[in-house]
């Protein structure tokens, strides 16, 4: 693979998108790492090479395009756009094998018509210049995965607990089933004037005591919305069959009803582009290790034959994540990349 066939397969996908109404903008390789610190997931936020300048505080090499992007439709307002770019990211890995600056090509939707029709439009870029090579659609849902836990009859505290590890599905599980329990109240640590040990201040000893005694006064979370949550969560075939699992669902749960439309009429906006929507893969818990800053829809394409490679391309809508930036409250915003360096490995 030669760095001349990549850039090649770069401007290709460039030139797609832009027939899409797509404006080709830049973004500047060091970016400022307090912000994107923050707003990264975790996955990303490890990842990233960070460095320090005297008078700038610290940077970062670009791991991501989302959030430059977004500050820069931000700064010339907040109405519908459509833009392309093309550059390098750069990654820590975990494995010698895989490169730690890759080339991504996007394609970002601001605003649109509905949220539907946004997804709708963003995946079908994607899958017109995907499939034809062979590559398969994966799906999942963020928001959905969200109302369901927004909906579970628990304190907020435990509701902000699951969704705080939404994105590390072992330590999701982990509080559902901590969750399932009725939990005795915690016993005061040491008599009074005992030395204190470790790190924490007596305050905040007291403090964890405080918050550990309340949430053991939280009733234990129900048998039949744990099954739910779990049923939604094990949701792994072609998206009619699960539109019609949801619907099923929603009887019992009526907090994903808002979400479970918002589905069908993905559905909908996938078939008026095109695509038969029926038969697009989904699966509940897709993107829940990687793709952090995603809340709504979201999607990927990946080689069906080379396990060893990650996803050719993934995408998704990120509208906390421009309400974040200073977007509006009904900010909307969807989009994706694909690795061209990856479709010259694969092609034949």
């Amino acid at each position: 693979m030669t760095e001349r066939a990549v850039r090649d397969e770069a401007a290709g996908l460039l030139r797609a998108f832009e027939a899409r109404g797509a404006v080709r903008i830049e973004a500047d390789i060091l970016q400022p790492a307090e912000t994107l610190l923050d707003l990264y997931g975790e996955d990303i936020r490890a990842r990233a090479y960070v460095t320090a300048d005297p008078l700038r505080g610290e940077a970062m090499l670009r791991p991501d395009f989302t959030v430059p992007v977004v500050q820069m439709h931000l700064a010339g307002g907040d109405g519908t756009a459509r833009y392309t770019y093309s550059g390098k990211v750069f990654r820590k890995q975990p494995d010698a094998d895989r490169p730690v600056e890759y080339e991504q090509v996007g394609y970002e939707l601001f605003g649109g018509e509905g949220r539907a029709a946004a997804d709708a439009e963003v995946f079908a870029a994607f899958h017109a210049l995907l499939a034809p090579r062979g590559l398969v659609p994966a799906t999942g849902d963020i928001g959905l995965i969200r109302a369901a836990v927004l909906g579970l009859r628990t304190s907020e505290i435990r509701k902000r607990a699951l969704l705080r590890h939404l994105w590390r599905p072992r330590r999701f599980r982990a509080l559902i089933d901590r969750y399932r329990l009725a939990r005795p109240a915690p016993q005061p640590v040491g008599a009074p004037g005992s030395p204190e040990i470790g790190l924490r201040s007596r305050a905040e000893i007291d403090a964890r005591l405080a918050a550990l005694a309340a949430d053991a006064g939280v009733p234990p979370l129900s048998a039949g919305e744990a099954e739910l949550l779990d049923a939604i969560l094990g949701l792994k075939e072609a998206s009619g069959m699960v539109l019609s699992h949801l619907r099923d669902i929603a009887v019992d749960m009526p907090a994903i009803r808002d979400a479970v439309t918002g589905f069908e009429a993905r559905l909908a906006a996938l078939d008026a582009a095109g695509i038969d929507a029926a038969d697009v893969p989904f699966e509940a818990s897709y993107g829940r290790t990687t793709l952090e800053y995603y809340d709504g829809f979201v999607f990927g394409f990946v080689a069906s034959g080379r396990p060893d490679l990650p996803a050719v391309a993934t995408g998704g809508r990120y509208d906390t994540l421009t309400r974040a930036l200073g977007g509006s409250d009904n900010a909307a915003s969807v989009g994706g990349v694909v690795r061209p360096g990856l479709l010259v490995e694969l092609a034949p």
